[in-house]
């Protein structure tokens, strides 16, 4: 009976230990919610971006690890007081368990991080933003599954070498993937577009606006409002223009006036290049030509060559309308015209077509 007495009190006592820890670990995960609930609050109104996302990425990490450690150090108690062999188990696994909380709390950093930057930067560009972003990520997840693999036991030797050989293999069996891979890669990197643009291929049937850049293909959003999507190898193939970064639209254009009116060139070719450089959306700091070009079957023709101040393609076309009313008054002013296709018929010497 005694003995019987001294088991349940052994028995008390490791019962009593474990609610303890388990208690203290309730109390630090409470404390630790608030202290960095208040900081984080007082961070938002700081200039720095990284204390906001360190702040507010913590907590829930932390949590984690208050309460794996409590739970490890319990069963460690119930296993000295029990001897049952399966809580030997929880030691790597607890280890395990605080890498993979590390790594939480790094990826939710770097997302914060990113988030803040897209809102209060206005000079950083999203995609390449999103593209160091995921590299990050990426990079934090490979080094944390491989610190738990040799945490369990496994050698990390052994699985980089069955990533070499097996990377072989695969980059054979998926090259395209790879390639699309890759040409995202350096799409981040060089920056040729970037979501927002309005890009063009000549090599191939691609023009729209850039809606997204993935890993793997790129979406943009035709004219015609169709989704186009387009592996990212291709990019690595073509030419891409991008319209979107160009410093001004060109007006290039061809009149022709009637060859009755080539006395006349001089005059309407100089009140054009004048109205030109009055005009308030030509940008005059580019080159601006207007000469005598060509003598066409039905008309003499001069050209027009300068650029608008604006970007827009709507106001550009506005514009380029102006310009060409302009143009067409100056001729009409001067008593000209302009040509359209016309032909002559010469008839011969009628005395010549009289027959003896």
């Amino acid at each position: 009976m005694a003995g019987f007495d001294q088991l349940l009190k052994q028995e008390n006592i490791y019962i009593l230990q474990v609610f303890l820890v388990l208690f203290v670990a309730l109390i630090a995960n409470m404390f630790q919610k608030k202290i960095f609930g208040s900081l984080s609050k007082k961070a938002e109104r700081t200039q720095n971006n990284w204390d906001d996302a360190f702040l507010l990425s913590i907590p829930r990490p932390l949590s984690a690890i208050i309460w794996i450690t409590a739970i490890a150090f319990s069963s460690e108690i119930i296993h000295k007081a029990t001897g049952a062999v399966i809580l030997e188990a929880f030691l790597p696994l607890r280890d395990a368990i605080i890498i993979a909380s590390l790594a939480w709390f790094l990826v939710l950093t770097i997302q914060q991080a990113e988030k803040s930057y897209q809102a209060s930067e206005k000079d950083v560009d999203p995609t390449t933003l999103d593209a160091l972003s995921k590299l990050a990520r990426i990079s934090v997840a490979i080094t944390a599954v491989l610190m738990i693999l040799q945490t369990l036991g496994f050698s990390i030797s052994g699985v980089l070498a069955f990533g070499g050989v097996g990377g072989i293999a695969i980059g054979f069996a998926a090259k395209d993937l790879l390639s699309n891979f890759f040409g995202g890669l350096f799409i981040y990197m060089d920056r040729p577009f970037a979501v927002g643009d309005w890009v063009r291929s000549p090599d191939r049937e691609i023009e729209g606006v850039v809606e997204k850049i993935g890993w793997r293909v790129t979406v943009i959003r035709t004219f015609d409002k169709r989704p186009l999507y387009i592996p990212n190898g291709v990019f690595s193939q073509v030419a891409v223009e991008n319209p979107s970064r160009m410093q001004n639209r060109r007006i290039k254009e061809t009149i022709g006036i009637r060859y009755d009116d080539a006395s006349k060139m001089g005059t309407i070719t100089k009140q054009v290049e004048e109205m030109l450089r009055g005009h308030p959306e030509i940008d005059t700091n580019n080159t601006l030509m207007v000469n005598f070009n060509s003598f066409a079957p039905s008309s003499l023709d001069f050209f027009i060559y300068t650029f608008t101040k604006t970007k827009n393609w709507e106001k550009y076309h506005t514009i380029k309308q102006d310009i060409l009313l302009k143009i067409l008054k100056i001729i009409i002013d001067n008593g000209a015209e302009p040509a359209f296709p016309t032909s002559t018929i010469h008839l011969a010497n009628q005395d010549i077509l009289k027959t003896p």
